[in-house]
């Protein structure tokens, strides 16, 4: 017999075993590779050396990426946010009876593949796409605008990727909120942008906060649409990543940029779970 102190390990343990052989087990294999020796004719010799390190840590172009990354990954988040919370909210207030139907269709893009879906935005974007003929046709413009190859293309194709995750994050926020403290703030005189402002948007900022955060981390990790939608201009880590580990078959110095990668992305989460309250920077903008 299991002792009952024990039986909540039982139960775990499929998801526990899991975890350490797809998650710990392959970042532990890329920590040690990346202390390997990259010898002279390709090869990788088993070896306990920082030289990888000391080569990554201090050459500035792989920082200036990691930079540009960030920067990228937090415009794709705000646009998220802009507009991912009007949306949330009206699906959370909207009267239609048959709220699943919306969310339904909400993902019902995720059916078709990322990849696919991220090649679709070179024929709204391109020099002769959606967009392009449309303004040329009402006249807008003479000539077709470059919106293909460069960092706006990243950022749609990024936020078009991961509005439906802030989407649900703050309609579960929203949807969960008590309608009687909104009646309530109606009842002692605030206006519908004063209740908003001052019940509705402070009790949503745990959603907004997740989705903010995991729309941060997914766009910073992302690989597929950089690729395809960036041009010679744009600067994406992952990118440096696939070049080093692909095209130049150097897995010790492709381990250290995936662990810097993974360091710099586990700071974020702590610094947001540390000091990033929402709630508390909201309550400090309205005092």
């Amino acid at each position: 017999m299991v002792k009952a102190e024990h039986r909540p390990y039982l139960l775990l343990s499929p998801a526990l075993l899991s975890l350490a052989l797809f998650l710990i087990a392959p970042i532990l294999f890329i920590f040690a590779y990346s202390f390997w020796l990259r010898a002279d004719n390709g090869q990788d010799i088993p070896a306990f050396q920082f030289a990888n390190w000391q080569s990554v840590l201090t050459d500035g172009f792989y920082w200036l990426a990691l930079r540009e990354t960030f920067i990228t990954s937090a415009v794709t988040t705000l646009i998220c946010i802009l507009v991912g919370y009007p949306a949330a909210y009206f699906l959370a207030r909207c009267r239609f009876n048959n709220k699943a139907l919306l969310l339904f269709l909400l993902f019902l893009p995720f059916w078709i593949s990322y990849i696919i879906r991220t090649f679709a935005w070179i024929n709204v974007l391109g020099k002769n796409g959606f967009v392009n003929s449309v303004l040329m046709a009402t006249g807008v413009i003479d000539e077709p605008m470059k919106l293909l190859y460069n960092d706006f293309s990243v950022i749609m194709g990024l936020a078009y990727f991961l509005l439906p995750y802030m989407i649900i994050n703050v309609y579960v926020s929203l949807d969960g909120i008590d309608r009687n403290l909104e009646s309530a703030a109606r009842t002692l005189g605030c206006t519908a942008w004063q209740t908003f402002r001052e019940v509705t948007l402070p009790l949503s900022l745990p959603g907004l906060g997740a989705g903010s955060l995991l729309c941060f981390v997914l766009a910073a990790g992302s690989f597929v649409t950089p690729r395809l939608l960036g041009g010679t201009d744009t600067l994406f880590y992952s990118e440096q990543i696939y070049d080093v580990v692909i095209g130049q078959l150097d897995w010790p110095t492709g381990s250290v940029l995936s662990l810097i990668l993974l360091i710099s992305l586990a700071i974020v989460v702590a610094v947001y779970n540390r000091f990033m309250s929402l709630s508390d920077i909201y309550r400090s903008f309205a005092k």
